[in-house]
């Protein structure tokens, strides 16, 4: 999650009852998915990928016990992690991919064509390769390509002291170098004899895969003409991947990497709103539906203001070229990434993907932002080990949005021409009967078939065993607002069963088994697994103290990162206010917890150093190490105070004589050799 996002889009659905009303009347929707866990299990089983079959062929069917000791609250700026775990920094900012790449400038002036050899910045969503695995989960625990997500600069500490986006100082090799940082990495990493990881670093598959390399669009909308450009008449080719926020992985090992905050970096070339035209009405609302009112670019990037790409008064259709899920060979580094337009075009945060027993792939994402809307998609081929028709399996299938009813069940809705919209008109007449104009345009799409507007759907994870989804709300202050979602869109100002907190700052994670264990069908049964708060602020009964099993020694706000390990455990990753006071006090820094599905018990495992994000997590295959992201350390001060004062909130990971806090992942292991979180 980007915290530059400054769209302002609160929630819709009415409120029908008292959330303590809607809390006991679902409460038996709870114990039946709970107590269920594992009768939809037969139908996964046939789907199921090899680093979960263990468990899911252990006699026992629960989730593994929580096996550390918590960790306290803190505000210190450092990592910790319990007792008897010891952890490192691998991958920070600035660190050379090869061998003689130029070594990180502690002053942050390193140029473009530098930070292009370096590892990217703020680092995201992110995954482990064994080097010798074939379905992207099992083999080497020793050596592996490790790709991260680079999401977007913070400028105050990417930039040296006095340049300014869009300002002084400000020229085209700084739009390069923001470029060059976001994307995706590949490092080649191996565990060495003493037990450390280290980047391999002549190795072939190191690279940055940026906001200027070339990729191709595949799917339903490539070739398009909303996608052609004057660079590009033929709607196939594009530049860059940027704004990479969660990410996913196939079992025919490749990557996914997904876009998030893209309309950020599209402006009107510096000039004011006012002077900036649309091209027509139609534009217009669209351009608006996924940019909310305003037209310049988010003065922290400027990108528009020295490159033309970005300038949409200049070429308005590279607006509609970013937004989607991009898959990626980490170990090809010729084969261009692919941006998938059937899995549609929205702030993308994860892609989490299953396999169904006859083998078809889903595929479930959520678009973070306020009163947005999950979806899954259904691919129309199968999967099949080794097969080369894997490579397009996502190209070819059906989108769907979800609609989460107040009595705990819910539809998925096709987004289909032939579907119909509230108001009985078919799809297709709203898309000119164009299957790639609706996938440009699928948040109009969703809100004509009366999808349910969430509160900031962030990762989605899939259990292992049961193929039970949860999925992250990070939070909706502007939910009861009653602002409006988007210009001329609606204004639904309150709650409802999924969402059923007004002002939302803490977060919550719903939860939902398809109908049958089927992970193709379109209905659903869901609960709310957790709703985040905070005892310390308030008091008994109030809904922002949180779900029951929310203590003093767990609180927490902002779930955000999401991920099962193999045993079924769940990790939530967090990255919400860390102030410490107000109606966040004793929440202390970001965080990871971790959760016993069945039972509800959470415990932290890990605080970050101040001002950061916790994100991303994957494993090695014998779950003996577990690799995080720490983004944006000492985020807090604005950029006037950055340029005016010494910068002083965190010096991570580098220490005290550090000029400036680096993103980077840590890697995280049990002392005794065992299997992390056990």
């Amino acid at each position: 999650m980007n915290p530059f996002d400054l769209d302002d889009i609160p929630a819709n659905p009415s409120r029908a009852e008292s959330l303590d009303q809607m809390l006991a009347r679902l409460e038996g929707r709870r114990r039946f998915l709970r107590g269920g866990l594992g009768l939809g299990a037969v139908g996964f089983l046939g789907g199921l990928l090899p680093a979960a079959q263990a468990f899911a062929d252990s006699p026992s069917g629960r989730a593994a016990a929580l096996g550390f000791k918590a960790v306290p609250m803190s505000t210190a700026d450092t990592v910790a992690v319990p007792e008897g775990y010891a952890h490192a920094v691998l991958n920070r900012w600035g660190d050379p991919l090869a061998a003689g790449a130029p070594a990180f400038r502690g002053d942050a002036g390193d140029d473009s064509a530098a930070q292009a050899a370096q590892v990217g910045y703020n680092h995201d969503g992110l995954h482990f390769f064994p080097i010798d695995g074939k379905d992207g989960v099992s083999g080497s625990s020793t050596e592996g390509l490790l790709v991260t997500n680079h999401e977007y600069v913070t400028p105050h500490y990417f930039f040296p002291q006095g340049v300014q986006p869009g300002g002084t100082g400000w020229s085209l090799d700084w739009v390069r170098k923001a470029q060059h940082a976001q994307g995706v990495s590949v490092t080649h990493i191996r565990l060495d004899a003493q037990g450390r990881w280290r980047r391999v670093e002549d190795s072939p598959y190191n690279r940055m895969i940026h906001a200027d390399s070339p990729l191709r669009m595949s799917g339903p909308a490539a070739g398009h003409a909303l996608l052609r450009t004057r660079a590009d008449p033929e709607g196939m080719q594009v530049r860059g991947t940027f704004g990479n926020c969660g990410n996913g992985w196939t079992p025919w090992n490749t990557y996914l990497t997904c876009e998030e905050n893209f309309t950020d970096y599209f402006g009107t070339g510096g000039r004011p709103d006012e002077q900036a035209e649309y091209p027509d009405e139609d534009y217009r609302r669209h351009m608006q539906r996924y940019k909310g009112g305003g037209k310049t670019a988010d003065p922290e990037y400027a990108w528009d203001t020295h490159d033309a790409r970005f300038d949409w008064t200049q070429e308005p259709n590279e607006y509609n070229r970013h937004g989607w899920v991009v898959e990626i060979d980490p170990f090809d580094p010729a084969a261009p990434p692919r941006k998938l337009t059937a899995l549609g075009r929205f702030k993308h945060e994860n892609a989490a993907l299953t396999v169904a027993a006859d083998g078809r792939v889903v595929v479930y994402m959520g678009d973070d932002q306020r009163s947005e809307y999950i979806y899954k998609f259904v691919s129309e081929g199968t999967y099949r080990p080794g097969a080369a028709g894997n490579r397009t399996l996502l190209d070819r299938g059906t989108l769907y949005a979800a609609r989460f009813d107040g009595d705990g069940t819910g539809l998925w809705i096709p987004l289909a021409l032939d579907t119909l919209d509230t108001d009985g008109r078919r799809l297709g007449a709203r898309f000119n009967d164009n299957l790639g104009e609706l996938l440009v345009k699928t948040r109009q799409a969703a809100d004509a078939v009366g999808a349910t507007p969430m509160d900031r759907p962030e990762w989605i994870a899939v259990h292992p065993r049961t193929g039970e989804a949860y999925a992250t709300l990070t939070n909706n202050a502007d939910r009861g607002s009653g602002k409006a979602r988007w210009p001329d869109g609606p204004d639904h100002p309150g709650a409802d069963a999924a969402n059923p907190r007004d002002k939302n700052i803490y977060g919550h994670i719903v939860r939902w088994r398809e109908e049958g264990g089927d992970p193709r069908g379109t209905s659903f049964q869901w609960d709310i697994f957790v709703l985040a708060g905070n005892p310390l602020r308030h008091a008994e009964g109030d809904p922002r103290r949180g779900s029951a099993h929310i203590s003093a020694d767990n609180t927490f706000n902002s779930p955000d990162g999401l991920c099962f390990d193999a045993q079924g455990r769940l990790w939530i990753l967090t990255d919400g206010n860390d102030k410490n006071g107000g109606d966040y006090e004793g929440q202390g820094n970001n965080q990871m917890l971790v959760a016993d599905p069945v039972s509800g018990e959470l415990r932290r495992f890990l605080t970050g150093p101040r001002g950061c994000e916790v994100t991303g997590i994957t494993w090695t295959p014998d779950q003996r190490f577990v690799f995080v992201n720490i983004q944006h350390p000492g985020d807090g001060p604005d950029l006037d105070q950055a340029q005016a004062e010494p910068l002083t909130v965190s010096t991570w990971p580098d220490g005290p004589a550090a000029t400036r806090p680096r993103p980077a992942t840590v890697v995280i292991w049990k002392k005794d050799g065992g299997a992390v979180g056990t």
